[in-house]
């Protein structure tokens, strides 16, 4: 039984309080007492507000299938489907030009364009490799990936391959650093002279982009490169095993890689209950204090990890200079959505957990605002806000954290906002979602998957949709990035926030990546999801090659290139002349990719992992991911595209390729052939009870499974 203690009218986890009062409150200014009556006031003056907006999420769900219903023998005329979107205010009126007003912002989101990570907070060492993730060995990059054509060798070194990867990074040098009448290849010397850089007789043909160095001039251990805003250093060392066959030592060459990195609460962890809740907000006060450290076994070796200090430099002018270590840390708070029992209100009910994260990761940031050479230079907290649907829900949002400023007796303005652009009804009014933040607003981006699941929940009843891999071809998503683009240039955030695109989601593909990511600049995105540092040192090589702001500035003088009734045009199936084997493999392909996520999560508590697909190659999956399959399915199911019995079936032998896939996991417990555990339980859940989860989220159903499985394994 959890244990409580009633603070103020409300009934708190007794590990939760003493987390609060011993670990986050002590070097904030902030007392227990202001602490707990501002929680209090929080949940008594906003928890109505939540429910009402809740309310009107599924009042407007309901106007919206009873229009689907009616129409749904009609032919698809989207000027009457926006006239009735309009109608019933799920659509608003766009209002005048403006531009956000958010001030204190570091350069990491108001002008450095470059990767950006997601990691689950909950996971420390994780976590720690995502914030010292700002620096990267390109050398290992490729080294390691295949990145770098042929087999990458797992034991001796591989002389031949390492060659390769020298003369790769040469001609990245040569691209984003020309030298006068040579080439980086044909270096034999690094030396600086009267503040210029000079290799051999050489100098480089901007020499702007030399701004620093290590040691001595004439033989610097290191030199400081700058191209597009982002830093390369380039390492010598010929004691060094690479150095030393190199013609002149260069060791190593540094990226300056992951600018940003959002510590995440949300969808890619599973926080459950108090236990969990305090793990997450413990880490994250352990990245804002700076000494978070995590000790394990690698390769037979104890391993501490904790997070790196700042680079320290000799300007070019022969004054110092220092830059940072670590990325820029935001974090990701959850939705409106869910509750958590950590706290009960006055009435014995959860409380709204979007309510307590707003709140305690604020006061957790304050820890780094009181300490120099932290995560923000510029005094703010950053805080990414996921699954709000539209305008209404991001003012309230924006009240919450002007509530939470009050309380913690911060300056207004203090927390800057994300709004994450992945629920319909904020794509279809996202300038006025922007205008209602216009003073906090710092980053806006695009997610793909959660946008397609909430496409396919809000649209559920206008017919069965197109196969998962033909909706991404159709019109509405070119719309939808390029539109998102488009308003954030509208309303200011070139030069004043970050403007994202998604997640490269097959971590183990980085040639792959290499190939199509560069895509994301080149749509004026000055940040972009990867899933690993190695990613984000590969993912840097983009924006040396493509320079964000100039493109932004091309696009913000064109004009729009995309329009409301763009995003209106459903992806429904236009031909449905599929054979049997065609339904049951787009059928096994998700329901796998849902059971392999959903076993992980409720058996295990991993919130976000790289997942085997149906043909074993590995996809970093979370919840939304696991959003898009389940809709999909179910919708399929609801218009008699495949049958219960079949969708079952399809469960069962699947429940077998994912107990095979994880064969080598000693901690898993396989689902089949008995087929009736939380795990399997929950992913039938997903898929069976879909069409009536609010807004298809998986979330509900997830955390009473994960509660279940938690209390069998406490009684075994």
């Amino acid at each position: 039984m959890t244990q409580r203690k009633e603070i103020e009218g409300l009934q708190v986890d007794v590990a939760f309080a003493e987390f609060i009062e011993v670990c986050a409150l002590p070097g904030t200014g902030v007392s227990p007492d202001r602490f707990w009556k501002g929680l209090s006031r929080l949940v008594g003056d906003l928890s109505e507000q939540n429910h009402r907006l809740l309310r009107k999420r599924d009042d407007l769900q309901m106007q919206i299938n009873r229009w689907h219903c009616h129409h749904r023998d009609q032919p698809y005329d989207h000027r009457i489907y926006r006239h009735f979107l309009e109608e019933i205010g799920y659509l608003l009126p766009e209002g005048d030009a403006f531009e956000v007003q958010t001030t204190n912002l570091d350069p990491e989101i108001a002008s450095v364009a470059g990767p950006q990570l997601v990691v689950p907070v909950t996971n420390a060492r994780y976590a720690l490799n995502a914030a010292n993730a700002r620096w990267g060995s390109l050398y290992d990059s490729l080294y390691g990936t295949d990145a770098l054509s042929g087999p990458v060798t797992s034991s001796a070194y591989d002389k031949g391959r390492g060659a390769r990867v020298v003369a790769r990074a040469r001609v990245f040098l040569d691209e984003a650093f020309p030298l006068n009448g040579t080439s980086h290849a044909d270096a034999r010397r690094y030396h600086i002279r009267d503040g210029v850089l000079y290799v051999d007789d050489r100098s480089l043909i901007h020499p702007e982009k030399f701004v620093g160095y290590r040691g001595h001039p004439k033989a610097p251990e290191s030199v400081l490169l700058r191209n597009h805003g982002l830093h390369v250093e380039l390492v010598f060392d010929r004691t060094h095993p690479i150095g030393s066959r190199d013609q002149c030592g260069l060791a190593d060459i540094l990226i300056e890689s992951a600018i940003s990195t959002i510590m995440d609460c949300e969808d890619s962890v599973a926080c459950v209950d108090a236990a969990d809740k305090i793990s997450a907000y413990a880490n994250w006060l352990g990245l804002m204090k700076g000494d978070l450290e995590v000790t394990f076994m690698k390769n037979g070796s104890t391993i501490t990890r904790k997070m790196n200090g700042d680079r320290s430099y000799i300007r070019a002018d022969g004054g110092a200079m220092s830059l940072k270590g670590r990325a820029l840390m935001l974090v990701r708070n959850v939705g409106h959505l869910m509750t958590t029992e950590t706290v009960l209100d006055r009435k014995g009910a959860e409380m709204f957990e979007g309510l307590l994260d707003a709140l305690v990761s604020t006061l957790i940031g304050m820890h780094d605002l009181q300490r120099s050479g932290g995560n923000s230079v510029a005094g703010s907290i950053y805080v990414v806000k996921p699954k709000m649907h539209g305008p209404e829900e991001v003012a309230f949002c924006d009240q919450i954290f002007s509530m939470v400023e009050d309380i913690l007796d911060l300056p207004r303005f203090t927390v800057k906002l994300g709004i994450m652009d992945e629920e319909r009804r904020t794509s279809v009014n996202l300038k006025e979602c922007i205008r209602a933040a216009q003073n906090r607003a710092a980053f806006i981006n695009t997610g793909f998957l959660d946008r397609t699941g909430d496409e396919i929940h809000t649209s559920m009843e206008a017919g069965p949709f197109s196969r998962k891999d033909f909706i991404r071809r159709k019109a509405w998503i070119t719309a939808y990035e390029n539109l998102n683009v488009d308003i954030g240039l509208e309303c200011g955030f070139q030069g004043r926030g970050q403007i994202g695109k998604g997640m490269w989601a097959k971590p183990d593909l980085m040639a792959d990546m290499l190939e199509q990511k560069i895509e994301h600049p080149r749509a004026g995105a000055t940040c972009a999801w990867v899933p690993s540092p190695v990613a984000a040192t590969l993912h840097a090589l983009h924006y040396h090659q493509i320079d964000v702001h100039a493109v932004q500035s091309r696009l913000k003088a064109g004009g729009r290139r995309a329009h409301v009734d763009g995003l209106l045009e459903i992806p429904l199936a236009t031909f449905r002349k599929w054979s049997t084997l065609q339904i049951i493999r787009e059928v096994e392909n998700n329901v796998q990719g849902v059971l392999g996520y959903v076993v992980r999560w409720v058996n295990h508590g991993v919130g976000c992992s790289t997942v085997p697909d149906i043909n074993d190659v590995g996809l970093m999956e979370d919840r939304a991911t696991c959003r898009i399959s389940a809709q999909h399915v179910a919708n399929w199911l609801h218009h008699g595209i495949v049958s219960d019995a079949q969708v079952m079936d399809v469960f069962k032998r699947m429940a077998e390729v994912v107990d095979r896939q994880n064969d080598g996991d000693s901690s898993y417990v396989p689902m089949a052939p008995e087929c009736d555990g939380p795990a399997f339980r929950a992913a039938c859940d997903l898929i069976f009870q879909g069409v009536g989860q609010p807004s298809g989220y998986t979330e509900p159903i997830l955390h009473r499974r994960r509660r279940e499985r938690k209390a069998q394994m406490a009684h075994a």
